[in-house]
């Protein structure tokens, strides 16, 4: 069992940014995927970012790219998601997940191949 928390969210303005916060319980973030997801009412749950522990590497849908950015400090055990430029669109709650398969696979954005999710936490962006 990995236990996953985010933090960090908030109300904005539009163009404004905000660093959404996820820290997991794991010995290192080497072994592990990490995805960022959102979810509006009436929508879809959508992958916003995948860091693939095994390659170092991150992943974003074509969407959000030059927006959204994942970092990693593996001292503090801790995933962020910086986002900028932010518009009303992006009001969601977002979502901190884990995952065992250390590789961002094809699917990663669906998030069913991620069995440890955190509590979520909302981003209201204000027009």
């Amino acid at each position: 069992q990995v236990h996953v928390m985010e933090s960090g969210g908030g109300l904005v303005q539009a163009g404004g940014s905000l660093r959404l916060s996820c820290t997991a319980d794991v010995w290192t973030f080497d072994d592990y995927a990490m995805g960022w997801f959102r979810q509006t009412p009436g929508k879809e749950r959508e992958g916003v970012g995948c860091f693939s522990g095994r390659k170092g590497s991150t992943y974003y849908p074509n969407s959000l790219k030059g927006r959204f950015t994942i970092s990693l400090d593996k001292a503090k055990n801790t995933v962020y998601l910086q986002m900028n430029s932010l518009t009303p669109e992006d009001t969601a709650i977002y979502y901190c997940a884990a995952s065992g398969y250390p590789y961002c696979s094809d699917s990663w954005s669906g998030g069913s191949l991620f069995p440890y999710w955190g509590q979520g936490t909302q981003v209201t962006v204000s027009s």
